[in-house]
């Protein structure tokens, strides 16, 4: 146990951030409530309207009204990343407690979290306990993206853990300082270090609707955690282009001997045309991993903000 930590019960800001979760929010918000008042004399929700375009806004009306409810609407959709940022910046609890708004994310594992806090983690992970839920594409895709992310990295990134977690005051404050405008939370909690802990779960089923990741979104967001958190494309690439240069001097090493033996034969055009595609295309697969690391230089560099926001109400009655 921290005794800094035991003394005295902590505030508690709950981040959520939401795109179309109209049917679920109401839900959630009462589970949560009464969890929060339980346990928590100062706690705030903070909820972070990412662009929605059904009645979400209609549906967290009722519960500005009840206090403690603190709602911030983004101009249009900026993604989840640019969400949590938006709520984690506007967060003042002493720990800060980070879900999703569709109740796969219960309230129920606050108790477990928050011990591992007072027993000294400064950032407490959730981990699910398998992802027999998921599609087998979705499944392999992560298991491969993780393996790539985590290479020859000196801060991994644990796999399976996600957005669900409660970050202490200090940890907060550190994700507030990175400047970075292609946000990858996953990669930022891991870069930022601290104590952690992981906290096992069985995520429920969702409650309403459908996931708004798509496989497209979900490759979208892969890349981007690949190209801000590794170079391990481009040493991969590198390490290609010296094998197949290798295996071309060697290849013209070969072709002069046989020369110079007389038992050379005139080389079809079909060897010629399959080895310049080939080349071609590694090339042009170079250029665009390449592209992919200019092109986030180029994103930073136009120092845009991560997200603009079109409504700030709630704040004086959320604490």
């Amino acid at each position: 146990m921290n005794p800094s930590r035991t003394a005295a019960a902590p505030s508690i800001s709950c981040v959520i951030p939401a795109y179309n979760e109209s049917e679920s929010l109401p839900v959630l918000l009462q589970q949560l409530s009464d969890a929060l008042r339980a346990r928590f004399q100062r706690w705030e929700i903070v909820i972070v309207n990412d662009g929605s375009r059904d009645a979400t806004e209609l549906a967290l009306a009722p519960w500005l009204a009840k206090g403690h409810i603190r709602y911030i609407a983004l101009s249009r959709n900026f993604g989840k990343e640019a969400a949590l940022t938006a709520g984690i910046d506007r967060a003042r609890g002493d720990v800060v407690l980070l879900m999703d708004a569709d109740l796969q994310h219960p309230p129920a594992l606050i108790d477990d979290m928050l011990a591992a806090w007072r027993d000294g983690a400064d950032m407490v992970y959730t981990v699910r306990a398998s992802r027999d839920d998921e599609s087998w594409v979705k499944k392999l895709g992560t298991r491969w993206f993780y393996r790539v992310v985590n290479a020859g990295s000196r801060t991994p990134i644990p796999p399976d853990a996600g957005d669900f977690r409660l970050l202490d005051r200090k940890v907060v404050e550190a994700l507030k300082s990175l400047p970075e405008r292609n946000r990858f939370m996953k990669g930022l909690y891991a870069w930022v270090g601290f104590a952690s802990a992981a906290v096992t779960y069985a995520p429920p089923e969702r409650f309403a609707g459908d996931s708004s990741f798509s496989l497209k979104s979900l490759f979208g967001l892969a890349v981007t955690g690949l190209t801000a958190f590794t170079n391990f494309p481009l040493r991969l690439w590198s390490a290609v282009g010296a094998v197949i240069a290798l295996c071309s001097l060697a290849g013209g090493v070969w072709l002069i001997v046989d020369h110079y033996t007389g038992s050379n034969v005139v080389p079809g055009w079909a060897t010629l045309a399959v080895s310049a595609l080939f080349f071609s295309g590694v090339q042009l697969l170079s250029i665009g991993i390449l592209g992919e690391y200019v092109g986030r230089i180029f994103d930073e560099v136009k120092q845009r903000p991560v997200y603009l926001i079109r409504a700030d109400s709630g704040e004086a009655d959320a604490w």
